[in-house]
């Protein structure tokens, strides 16, 4: 069996994809992906034996760009090269898994090969419900139309005007009659949905028919590096402090900000670099600076993660027994800093951008014997085969 996985979007995008294809491989299927043509994307992509076919502009010119991206522009791109590179990617594949951005002209790209369409999300709130909101704000409503379902429909009016003409322009190209409803036609009635179900739980969220795999992790097993472990071993576990793919422009100094909040708890500090390029303030010993590194292992050895939010980095602090103080920047991320806080693994920051009074308090709760002896608990309960799910889910539709 042949699969190709699409995504667009940041390495909480890609990384899981990864995950998924190395499952399918492990099963004896052929997989590869469709990613941005980003070089740390490439470099993980290789890393876990995967083939690569990038499409798309860099993910990470266009959220650090000085300027913000025309969204128009870019959803335009986007669809085209569904249609184009995407599409030649996908001859010869028997099934198609989409995940990321909006694909929204995938779904159309498997009519016309006659090959088996997926639509994968990675968080519960992109589904349609009447018991949450849509996770991006829209423009303003009347003081009576505050039920869930308006604000849904009118997020699928959202998508229909920025992706509704190109889709259906292209649609045309190839003979396809066009779509009313571009969100539902994208997420189906049968959207899967790679969440840990303790985390990130759906059960009776919507009323679509979601799979629920768990969360596909990909296995890192790279040793830390030498200088790391030295740093690890000379003393209590650090904290460690990391924003991923988010630049963090609303954060001004976070670098600081945070060192000195950590430092303010009696502990060292572990900086990840990310796309904030985030850097030590000082040449005191007891802070440490990282770039992109194994965190499945380096998890297990910090006192506590301070991060974005991101879907990927809270299942592996969780897996890992870590306590997390969430700083939610955009989209799911203010989701999963509340379901880190409603279980109990960890605290919420309130904003995006946090001062040394407020970051310290939320280190003070996280590292509390309460929250830690939490994220302890709940690490066993994580199930870490979820891309073997979806893989076997995959397979066993084909047989």
């Amino acid at each position: 069996m042949r699969v190709l996985l699409m995504t667009y979007g940041s390495r909480g995008d890609v990384e899981p994809v990864a995950g998924l294809a190395v499952a399918l491989q492990g099963l004896g299927a052929e997989a590869r992906v469709c990613a941005p043509p980003d070089e740390e994307f490439a470099e993980l992509l290789g890393g876990a034996g995967v083939p690569l076919v990038p499409f798309g502009p860099s993910v990470r010119s266009l959220v650090s760009g000085a300027k913000a991206a025309d969204p128009f522009r870019v959803a335009g791109e986007l669809v085209a090269a569904h249609f184009d590179t995407i599409a030649a990617a996908a001859e010869g594949c028997d099934a198609l898994v989409a995940t990321g951005l909006m694909p929204v002209g995938v779904r159309s790209v498997t009519e016309k090969l006659g090959i088996r369409y997926v639509f994968a999300c990675f968080q519960p709130i992109v589904l349609p419900s009447p018991h949450y909101p849509p996770p991006l704000p829209g423009p303003p409503l009347p003081p009576d139309a505050t039920d869930n379902r308006v604000l849904w429909d009118r997020d699928a009016q959202k998508a229909n005007a920025l992706y509704g003409e190109a889709l259906n322009s292209h649609r045309a190209s190839i003979g396809l009659p066009p779509v009313d409803n571009v969100r539902d036609h994208v997420l189906t009635g049968r959207p899967w949905l790679a969440s840990d179900p303790v985390l990130g739980p759906c059960q009776e969220l919507t009323d679509l028919d979601v799979v629920q795999t768990g969360a596909w992790i990909l296995p890192d097993e790279r040793p830390l590096p030498d200088e790391l472990v030295a740093f690890l071993e000379a003393g209590e576990p650090p904290v460690y402090v990391g924003f991923g793919s988010m630049p963090m422009c609303t954060a001004t100094d976070i670098a600081r900000v945070a060192v000195e909040a950590v430092r303010a708890q009696g502990r060292r500090v572990l900086v990840g670099r990310g796309w904030a390029d985030l850097a030590l303030i000082d040449d005191r010993d007891d802070c440490f600076v990282v770039g992109e590194v194994n965190h499945q292992a380096l998890f297990r050895r910090v006192a506590a993660v301070v991060h974005h939010g991101g879907g990927g980095t809270t299942t592996t602090a969780a897996v890992a027994g870590a306590p997390q103080v969430v700083v939610p920047q955009i989209g799911d991320q203010p989701y999963w800093a509340g379901r880190v806080a409603e279980l109990g693994i960890g605290t919420a920051h309130d904003g995006p951008a946090p001062t040394f009074a407020s970051l310290s308090a939320a280190l003070r709760a996280a590292l509390s014997p309460e929250t830690r002896a939490g994220a302890a608990a709940l690490a066993g309960t994580v199930r870490t085969d979820g891309a073997r799910v979806a893989a076997k889910l995959l397979l066993d539709a084909a047989g």
